[in-house]
């Protein structure tokens, strides 16, 4: 009877801790880089198929990378081209970008001084940009 006790205790917590790791992979970030490795530049995928946004992790400047398999829709284009930093407090993996619930929407986040910002992407020109979060 022990043993049969011990047996479907090992089983359940064998089951439980198999299902904290599938919930837990489910929420990691999917460009989560190590941050002993010194990374300039960072892609971030959006919900979006065809749109990643590059970050650069030194100063907060933000591009809207578009690819397309038939070629006519790949574009490059700036969301942030002003440095968030000055450039003597730029260090690899300072900036970072956590996705939010709403598609065109980051957060852009200083991991220093922990200082975050608004970044939406857009399609359109006049809908792209980033702004301050007070």
């Amino acid at each position: 009877m022990k043993q049969t006790i011990l047996l479907s205790l090992l089983v359940l917590t064998s089951v439980c801790s198999f299902g904290q790791n599938e919930v837990t992979q489910g929420f990691e970030r999917p460009n989560q880089q190590n941050n002993l490795l010194p990374v300039t530049y960072q892609l971030f995928p959006t919900q979006n198929t065809w749109t990643f946004l590059k970050l650069n992790t030194r100063n907060g400047t933000i591009w809207q990378v578009q690819f397309d398999v038939e070629g006519d829709n790949r574009f490059e284009t700036y969301l942030n081209l002003i440095p968030l930093v000055e450039k003597e407090k730029e260090t690899d993996n300072r900036f970072t970008l956590y996705p939010t619930q709403n598609i065109w929407t980051f957060i852009l986040f200083d991991q220093i001084d922990g200082k975050s910002w608004q970044v939406q992407w857009n399609q359109e020109p006049e809908n792209r940009g980033i702004w301050p979060i007070d």
